[in-house]
């Protein structure tokens, strides 16, 4: 299965290019990584009940708690009580957290332009299948 040898070498070698990317994209903001990625979540939605964002990001709601905290210490999201079940919170962008989000999100583009930029239409709609099919098996 050299083919198989071949393509997990790839992705290993794409995720390490995109992680140093991101690393270096965070650096100096004051954020890690992971909230950056959290704000990114967080971003794609109005609001999110802690639990269904803790199983989103892979940590339990104690890790993503302590996440939270700092985040909104440093006035980058807000937790409210969930008008539908008051023991539960949601969490939302605040205002500087969606400015934050948007920079981030042009920096995600930008990155995708550069990397496609030789793409033919064809092979464009092709890595979009690919890649959905992809993410669906993980």
């Amino acid at each position: 299965m050299k083919e198989i040898s071949i393509l997990s070498d790839l992705i290993v070698e794409f995720y390490e290019k995109l992680s140093s990317w991101e690393q270096s994209v965070v650096e100096g903001t004051g954020l890690t990584l992971a909230q950056t990625h959290t704000i990114e979540i967080l971003g794609t939605s109005d609001s999110m009940k802690m639990k269904d964002l803790a199983l989103k990001m892979g940590v339990t709601t104690g890790t993503l708690t302590v996440m939270i905290d700092t985040l909104e210490n440093k006035g980058f999201v807000k937790r409210t009580k969930n008008p539908e079940d008051r023991r539960s919170y949601v969490i939302m962008l605040t205002e500087k957290g969606r400015i934050y989000y948007k920079k981030h999100s042009d920096f995600h583009v930008e990155l995708t332009r550069e990397c496609t930029s030789g793409f033919s239409e064809s092979d464009m709609e092709k890595f979009e299948f690919l890649l959905r099919e992809f993410i669906k098996n993980i």
